[in-house]
Parts: structure tokens; sequence; C-alpha cells
């Protein structure tokens, strides 16, 4: 199985910035914002190859990935082995390519990496949404499994008046992971199956409370319908249009996760936040971090 993410973007809310780097190389911590998401895509043992869909404008992501023995060579001779060897991770991974040429929306993007997949199931994550536990996949592909092979759909739970900021799944509970039967309906854990999908509802009329998560595991049906799917909303591709298409001939299911479980990276309040929160938990980075957090006379709101 392939996992295919998404990162032709302009970036244009991080501009200045992402004028010369790409929204996706921005650092968390030590590790681009593309690593985490290429890590997490490869975590699942049925997964044995990233497929990134980028623009031609961004050749730093291919860089990133490639090979630097030059680079290996002088850090070891400098003694700087655990450097070296972070590079050649990041230069290791089974990671490919393909590109969109012209910014016509996300079902388009993930259009543009169809040879890839070659008519099996596919997994799709948002480039600019980290999940530390890396176990948001393995949740829908167990969801899938037990259920014929069917698409699912990561999905959590936002506030009633907020459903008009995202989409919002339509449906039923159809049961829950193991050792989730006690979860409620909106609650992680939870299995729905999807009957409908609603772009940015009104709060009166959303069909529940349950976004949209940027993890999806689709059935070769979806990519199929991508083929000629009409633009949509904003005048592009949107995967949600073929996916609404799909619900008619085959199922589609939704996981509920934990809305904290993730870090959206896509603004800068966000990608600032995350690479606090992160710096906080991590062992490695937390006792320098409260130091210089404190040398300034600590965080006041």
């Amino acid at each position: 199985m392939k996992a295919i993410i998404p990162a032709a973007g302009l970036g244009t809310r991080f501009l200045p910035s992402t004028k010369c780097t790409p929204k996706e190389m921005l650092p968390v911590l030590d590790k681009p914002v593309i690593q985490y998401v290429v890590e997490e895509a490869l975590e699942p043992g049925e997964v044995d190859g990233a497929i990134i869909v980028t623009s031609p404008n961004k050749p730093e992501l291919l860089s990133y990935f490639q090979p630097d023995l030059s680079l290996e060579q002088l850090l070891r001779e400098r003694g700087k082995g655990a450097y070296a060897d972070a590079v050649a991770e990041a230069g290791s991974m089974p990671v490919d390519f393909r590109f969109q040429y012209k910014p016509k929306g996300l079902g388009h993007a993930i259009r543009s990496a169809a040879d890839a997949v070659a008519g099996e199931s596919f997994l799709v994550l948002l480039g600019d949404y980290v999940v530390p536990a890396r176990d948001i996949c393995d949740k829908m592909l167990a969801v899938s499994a037990s259920r014929g092979g069917a698409s699912v759909i990561a999905v959590a739970a936002c506030a009633p008046d907020e459903v008009s900021r995202y989409g919002i799944v339509a449906g039923e509970r159809a049961g829950s992971l193991p050792g989730c039967e006690g979860a409620g309906d909106s609650e992680p854990g939870a299995v729905w199956r999807v009957s409908g999908l609603v772009e940015k509802p009104d709060p009166a009329d959303a069909p529940s409370n349950l976004y949209i998560v940027g993890r999806y595991l689709l059935s070769p049906l979806v990519m199929d319908l991508l083929e000629d799917q009409a633009p949509g909303a904003g005048g592009e591709v949107q995967l949600t249009d073929a996916m609404a298409r799909s619900l008619d001939r085959e199922a589609m299911y939704a996981v509920v996760i934990d809305p904290l479980s993730g870090f959206d990276t896509g603004t800068p309040s966000g990608w600032m936040a995350t690479n606090a929160l992160m710096a906080a938990s991590d062992p490695r980075f937390s006792g320098a971090f409260w130091e210089a957090v404190d040398a300034r006379g600590g965080l006041k709101r």
C-alpha cells in the first residue's frame, strides 16, 4: 500500500517565510513538518512507500529526501555521528514524488499520484498535521479490515457552534474499536457508517459535530472518480466531492479520534503552538526549553 501526502500548496499564510522555504520544510523541533508526516505514513506494516505530491517550484523537498553522503562523511569526521545518522535516515526513506503543475485543488493533487497506487487502496495524509503517536492510520486500517476493505476517514468532535468551519460527516453509529465499546457516539473509538459529507454547514443544519481530520484510507473507486471529478468549491477539484459520489456504490466508515492527538501546523499560530507544546513535553528539549523561558521571566498570558 502507498500513502499519498499532498504538499504542493503555496503556503501563503506563512509569507514571507515561505517565499524561499516550503511550508512543509518549516521545522518542528529538530525535523521539518514533512518528515513527521512521512514517518507516520510509513508506520503501518501495510505501507511500503510514501508519495509526496508537490510543485516543481519546491525542489527543497526532493533534495531533503535524497542521500547526502558528503555531508554524512563530513559530520562523522567531525565526531558528530548522531547528526550524520539523522541525515542518513532522512535520505533513506522510501519516498517518491509526483508533481501538481497547476493549483487545481486537493482532489487534483491526489489524482496526480494515481499511477503510484495502481488500483489499490491508499492512505492520504495532509502535510500540515503532525500526529506524534502515529496511531491514526493503524486505527483506520483496523476498521477497514473488519469491514471488507471499505474506505475509512478519521473524524473528531468539535463544539456544535464550530461546525461551519469544517467538513462534517453524516451517518450513524456502527460500532467501536476494540476496547472502546463504552465510548459515546462522538468520543474516541466510536465508529460510524458515513451516509454523507457536508462542507461547512450552518450549525442548525449540521448532521453531526464530527469533522474530517486530515487522514484518509480510500478505496480505488475514489481515485477512479477523481479522474472526471468536476471542480467544486473555490473552482477546485475537491476530494470530498469524489468521496461523496462513492457513497452510492460502496460503504465508507469514520473512526472518531481524540482531537488533541494531532497538531495543526497549517497556520503560523498553530505551528508556533506545536513547537512550544512539543518542546515542553519532549525530554530531549524540555529542560533547555523551560530554562530559556524562565530566563525571560516565564510565560504570561
